[in-house]
C-alpha cells in the first residue's frame, strides 16, 4: 500500500481511506457482516485510515467498527471522526453544535462505541454559526494535551475558517468533497491548504455513485433519488458525461471508478481519496485505482469529458448547501 502524509503536521496514512458512512444505512439496507468483512479486508489490503461520523446511523456506525476492529492493533489504524451533527427522529437534521461542553460529551461517547482510547482526527462535522471556530478547535486542542485525540481535523469549511482555525493549533487536513463533478475547492480552498500545508481528505470521490459507472435512476428507498445531481432533466445530463468519461476509462483499461478515483489522487500528493466502499467487492474495484497512472494526455482527455462546471444539480438538496463553505 502506498502511503502519504497530510500536510505538514498530520499523519502519514494509507494512500487511500476507507470511508464508513454507507455501512449504517446511508445510501440503503448494508449487511452486517458484509461490512465488517469489507472493513477487515480494507485492513488487511494495507489502508490504515478509516472515516467515520458519531451522527451515521445515530452511533451505529461506530459501533459497527468498534466491533470489526476489536482485536486489531490500535498502531495498525487511524480513526478520522466527525461529530456535532444533531439529528432529531425521523432523521431531521438540525444543525452543528460545536460547543466546547458538546466536544468533551461527544467524544466521551465515540471513544466508549469505538472502543479505543484516543481518536486520531476529531472534527466538527460542519461549521457551526453560533460558535467561534476558535473556541471549537482550543476545546479539541485541551483533547490533545490530555491524550485523547493526536490531530485536529476540520469539514466543509472554506478558507477563512480553515485560516482562524490553524492558528489556534495546526490542522492536519480538511475533509471536503472533491470529485470530478464537484470542484470548487480549486479555485480557493486547495491554494490556501497548500499555503498552511495542511492535507486534504476527499470524500464523494464518486459523487455518490453517480461516478462508479453503475448509477441507474428509478432505485427504490435510495434517497439519491430526491438529490438534484441526480434527479430529472439534471441526472439525464450527469448520466451522459459519466458515459463521456466511460470512453476514457476503456482506451485507459479501467473501469471509470478506477479513473475517477485516479483523477482524485492525481490532484496532489497530499490528497488522500476516501472509499465510500461497503461491500468488498466494491472495495476490490476501488484499490488498483492508486495503480493507475494518468499522462498529461490523460487528463486532457478526462477534462474533455467532464470540463469543470460541466454537471448540473446541487451535490445537495437546498437546505443542507447552507452548511457548506464551500459550494458545488
Amino acid at each position: 500500500m502506498q502511503t502519504r502524509t497530510l500536510g505538514k503536521s498530520g499523519p502519514t496514512v494509507s494512500a487511500v481511506g476507507l470511508g464508513a458512512m454507507s455501512m449504517s444505512g446511508t445510501y440503503g439496507p448494508a449487511d452486517r457482516g458484509e461490512s465488517i468483512a469489507t472493513v477487515h479486508a480494507a485492513l488487511d489490503a494495507g489502508v490504515t485510515l478509516i472515516d467515520t461520523g458519531d451522527f451515521y446511523g445515530m452511533g451505529h456506525n461506530e459501533l459497527l467498527l468498534g466491533e470489526a476492529l476489536r482485536g486489531r492493533p490500535r498502531d495498525s489504524y487511524l480513526l478520522s471522526v466527525k461529530f456535532g451533527q444533531q439529528v432529531g427522529p425521523g432523521m431531521r437534521f438540525a444543525g452543528q453544535d460545536s460547543r466546547p461542553s458538546s466536544v468533551r460529551n461527544f467524544l466521551s461517547y465515540s471513544l466508549t462505541r469505538l472502543g479505543v482510547d484516543h481518536i486520531d482526527i476529531y472534527r466538527p462535522a460542519r461549521l457551526d454559526p453560533e460558535v467561534p471556530i476558535e473556541d471549537t478547535v482550543g476545546a479539541i486542542k485541551e483533547m490533545i494535551d490530555a491524550g485523547y485525540v493526536r490531530y485536529v481535523g476540520l469539514s466543509e469549511v472554506g478558507s477563512e475558517t480553515i485560516r482562524r482555525a490553524h492558528a489556534v493549533h495546526p490542522v492536519a487536513d480538511l475533509q471536503i468533497e472533491y470529485s470530478l463533478l464537484s470542484r470548487a475547492v480549486e479555485d480557493d480552498v486547495l491554494p490556501t491548504l497548500r499555503e498552511l500545508g495542511i492535507g486534504l481528505t476527499a470524500y464523494g470521490i464518486l459523487s455518490r455513485g453517480l461516478l462508479s459507472g453503475t448509477w441507474a435512476p428509478g432505485r427504490a428507498g435510495d434517497h439519491r433519488g430526491n438529490s438534484p445531481r441526480f434527479s430529472g432533466a439534471d441526472g439525464e445530463h450527469n448520466l451522459a458525461l459519466v458515459e463521456a468519461l466511460r470512453r476514457v476509462s476503456e482506451a485507459k483499461g479501467c473501469t471509470v471508478a478506477q479513473l475517477a478515483i485516479a483523477w482524485v489522487a492525481a490532484q496532489s500528493d497530499e490528497i488522500v481519496p476516501l472509499v465510500g466502499a461497503r461491500t468488498r467487492e466494491r472495495l476490490t474495484e476501488a484499490l488498483p485505482s492508486l495503480d493507475v497512472k494518468l499522462t498529461a494526455e490523460d487528463l486532457a482527455e478526462i477534462e474533455k469529458a467532464i470540463p469543470r462546471g460541466s454537471a448540473r444539480g446541487d451535490r445537495y438538496p437546498s437546505a443542507f448547501m447552507s452548511a457548506l463553505g464551500v459550494g458545488n
